[in-house]
This record gives C-alpha cells, structure tokens and sequence, in this order.
C-alpha cells in the first residue's frame, strides 16, 4: 500500500479468504480415481483474498471486506492479508464457524481442480458489507467475485460508486440478477463461466471457447463491457462496438491456481490508472501469465519487478 495510511483504499475487494489445502498430483483425477499425491501444504487463498493481495503487491492501497472464522486459519488468513499490506479493518470473525477451505489437486501442467468448502465465507450478509459503504464507495474500483453470498455481492455494488468489476465466479447456478449486472461496469468471466452465463454451458469443454464465440457469447450479457480470460491465449476484450484480442505471454507454467485472480487484480491496478480496458487487459495478461510460473496461490502473486523478471 501506499505510504501515507491515512489515505483510503483505491481498491475495496468484497470476497472470500480460504485456507488452501494443496497436494501435487502427476494427473488431476477423474470421478472415481484415487492417485498418490506429493506432500500437503496449507496456503493462503480465497479468491477475494488473492485479489486483494494480488492488488496491493502492485503497490495499490487495498481493503478487504469478507469473514473468517475463530480459527487457526482465520488467523492465518488474516495475518497473510496484513503483511502484504492489505486494510482488514473489514476482515470480520464468524465466532463457531470453520474459515474456508478449498482442496486443491495440481497436477504436473499447471492445471488444477479444486472442491471449496465456503465456512464462514458463506456468513458474509448485506449489514456487513453496508456497515463499510464510506468505505466502498471512496474507492475507485470495487472489485467482487461469487464465493460470498449473492446478497453480499449486490450490496457492494449498491455502495460502491467507483468502477465496478465483477469477477463471476464460481459459475453462477441460476442467472444473475438483472439490477446487479445494470451496475456492473466490466465483468470478467473465463471460459466455462462465459459460457454458463450465457446459457450454452456445452460450448465450454476441456478446449474452452474459441474467441469469436467469446465475443457473441459476451455480447448477449446484460453488461457495458467484458474481458474474457481465455488461458493461454490471453483475453478478448469485447464492448457492444469493438472486440480486441489480447494476446498473452508465451510461459510454461507450473501451477496456475490464483491466475485469473491476478488477472483481475491488476486489471483494476490499471483501471485506477484510468487505463483504458485494453491497456488495463494487455497488463493483467502479463500478470496473469507470470503468476503461473511460481507455486500456490498468495506466495505465486507477483510484485511489478517480479513481473519483468519473470518473464524475461
């Protein structure tokens, strides 16, 4: 964050903290398949949580407003936010409830899958959220996801009065609510997401969505913008005009669980910039990208200068 704490946060992110519980895996198993996994390690993670970090390690004054529990975890996860410089002051303790955790398999590409078990994530109400509206609505960018409640997330965008960016994820089960897509300035699914949204969940397999059906599928969103993650292949940035591909960095990656969290984050390090969305892609892409190249979620989210010497 930046040095002077008496100013406010330039991003508020309003999501959740889990604990990751993580084991290497030679191939991520199917239904049915049980396959011996490498040493477990406990990280911090929670999507809300890595955005936060992920924003305040590109040198952005960032605050948090979520829940965790009265546990060793809550503590751990509150205490990974604080020394990346993130505000917590909005952090709050469910007392008797278990923090999130998710159990995460990665396997030797990169490539993970992951089960989430919300804890007291699940806890976070409307009042919580409004009791830091002063807050939410001095920043410039609220940034929000879909691992706390919906009610959560619709108050946040009701306080903010910044640039909202939604991050939809998980996959939303029933469509969103018209009156909280209305006040979402940019959203920002990957593939399997896009595709849900919009209704055409076949379109995204193991592949994932081609870009030109990226730009129709994010077209018929109720949204004034998208950028799309599409992996590899960087992102599309589609507007109800123009639809720009931009590319990502050529990397080998080796774990790419907080990738699309990194990717939003500094999306809205650029945004604060007053970047404009395909400027604010092209940085959240090498982000992105360079954010793969290190194990685990918090300890892979990459400082500006990390960002060049990784990818260099």
């Amino acid at each position: 964050m930046a040095d002077d704490p008496r100013a406010g946060p330039e991003v508020v992110v309003v999501g959740s903290a889990n604990l990751d519980l993580v084991v290497e895996v030679e191939t991520v198993p199917v239904a049915g398949e049980t396959v011996r996994g490498g040493d477990l390690r406990r990280i911090p993670g929670g999507k809300g949580a890595n955005q936060a970090v992920a924003a305040s390690r590109l040198g952005r004054r960032v605050a948090m407003i979520g829940r965790v529990g009265d546990d060793d975890a809550g503590a751990m996860l509150r205490a990974a936010m604080d020394s990346s410089g993130v505000d917590t002051a909005g952090l709050l303790t469910t007392d008797g409830t278990a923090s999130g955790t998710a159990l995460i398999a990665v396997g030797t590409d990169g490539d993970n899958a992951i089960v989430v078990s919300p804890g007291a994530n699940g806890r976070l109400s409307s009042d919580d959220v409004e009791r830091a509206a002063d807050v939410l609505g001095a920043a410039a960018v609220a940034l929000l996801q879909l691992e706390v409640p919906l009610e959560a997330v619709a108050a946040a965008v009701r306080c903010a009065r910044g640039t909202v960016v939604l991050n939809p994820a998980p996959a939303p089960a029933a469509p969103l609510p018209a009156e909280l897509l209305d006040r979402v300035d940019v959203i920002v699914p990957n593939q399997t997401e896009l595709a849900t949204m919009a209704g055409h969940a076949g379109l995204s397999p193991i592949g994932g969505v081609d870009p030109e059906t990226a730009v129709a599928l994010a077209r018929g969103l109720p949204v004034a913008a998208a950028v799309v993650t599409l992996g590899a292949a960087g992102a599309m940035v589609v507007t109800p005009t123009d639809a720009t591909h931009v590319p990502a960095p050529t990397v080998v990656p080796v774990d790419t669980t907080a990738a699309g969290d990194a990717f939003c984050a500094a999306l809205a390090d650029a945004l604060v910039s007053g970047a404009d969305l395909v400027s604010a892609a092209e940085w959240a892409v090498k982000v992105g990208a360079a954010t793969t190249l290190r194990h685990g979620a918090q300890p892979s989210l990459p400082t500006p200068a990390e960002i060049e010497h990784l990818l260099s």
